[in-house]
């Protein structure tokens, strides 16, 4: 992997309270590189290191964010049963029929969950809708809750196709791995910006979480490059962790020099990649970089995003350790359900629409 010849420079820190440092000198530059590989990173110290170990993790953590903001992580401490149970349960669902499957359709949900067919989605807005179906869950959020009462359409609760139990018990026990395993992430993220490792901790009681599981077809012969996959995007949150099956290469993330660079599935590692929110947290100091999907592989392609960001409330507003007198903040403060539900409106042809007829029916 390529490096900047800046990445070397020692950083000075300054204390400015509420649990922050902020870095002064070449610190607060983005350093992009035109990698040609994804940095792995041992995920390890976060369970069971020293403090001198998190501190070194979180060197790596910070490099890959501000050079590439895609990593691999090993030594996650996911157990494979339940990542392998996941894409089981994927595959035999999206091989019903699509009767069966739009049943639980997302337009059934206020919340965005359930099923979405075939070029619902689209995230490139210059392109012609996404090669690939899905099903969403997120934190289940009884209908009672206040949250959910007050119209926070981000919270609710989740869609299930009747008669699969072992579907549900596969995507709850991975989400709820998910979530032990966010939380250790967004510790080494608070070390990486010179945080408290704690900082975050107070922000993500009720978390913005959605599992996603996605059926790739495989595209033959010419591509239109304006229907793939999944088109040309950055992630809306603060990280996404992505289980992708192994020997099927599709995902691509561009690199500074415009160029498309594969991230192919390494057997017992996990994809992380640095989300919106997260780079505006950070002033972009963290590339939320573009990627996509092309699935030239010949064969079904499945693949397991995990979308990770704070309470509907918490605010994403520069943190105290991304800015000082050379760096001002780049962007207003934004409440994450603000953020994401503005998002989805854009990408959602049934969210917006549903959105809509809430608005108009609202007193």
């Amino acid at each position: 992997m390529q490096t900047s010849k800046k990445g070397n420079r020692k950083m000075k820190v300054l204390e400015t309270g509420n649990g922050a440092r902020a870095m002064k000198g070449g610190g607060l530059d983005p350093q992009r590189v035109s990698f040609d590989k994804i940095p792995i990173i041992d995920l390890e110290p976060m369970f069971t290191g020293d403090e001198s170990a998190r501190q070194k993790l979180a060197q790596e953590l910070r490099k890959a964010c501000t050079e590439v903001g895609f990593l691999y992580i090993k030594n996650h401490h996911v157990p494979k049963d339940v990542i392998d149970a996941t894409f089981g349960v994927a595959e035999t669902y999206f091989a019903e029929s699509d009767d069966v499957k739009m049943e639980n359709h997302v337009s059934k949900s206020k919340n965005n969950r359930g099923y979405a067919a075939l070029l619902e989605e689209n995230t490139d807005p210059t392109a012609r809708g996404d090669l690939h179906e899905s099903y969403d869950i997120a934190l289940d959020v009884p209908a009672d809750d206040p949250d959910v009462k007050a119209g926070k359409v981000l919270y609710g609760p989740n869609q299930w196709p009747a008669g699969k139990p072992e579907f549900r018990k596969a995507l709850e026990t991975y989400h709820a791995e998910m979530l032990t395993l966010s939380g250790r992430l967004l510790h080494a993220f608070a070390l990486a910006l010179d945080l408290e490792e704690t900082y975050f901790d107070q922000l993500v009681g009720k978390p913005l979480a959605t599992l996603r599981v996605l059926h790739y077809p495989p595209q033959f012969g010419e591509i239109d490059d304006r229907q793939i996959g999944i088109g040309a995007h950055s992630d809306y949150e603060c990280f996404t962790i992505l289980a992708q099956k192994e020997g099927i290469s599709a995902l691509q993330v561009l690199n500074a020099s415009g160029e498309w660079i594969a991230a192919d599935p390494i057997p017992g590692c996990f994809v992380v990649n640095v989300g919106d929110q997260m780079a505006r947290w950070t002033n972009d100091l963290f590339a939320s970089t573009v990627h996509r999907a092309v699935n030239r592989s010949g064969k079904e392609r499945y693949s397991i995003p995990f979308f990770f960001g704070p309470n509907y409330d918490a605010l994403i507003e520069v943190l105290p350790s991304c800015i000082d007198e050379d760096h001002p903040a780049k962007y207003p403060p934004i409440t994450s359900g603000e953020y994401v539900n503005g998002r989805f409106m854009a990408t959602f042809a049934h969210y917006a629409a549903q959105n809509e007829a809430n608005a108009d029916t609202a007193v």
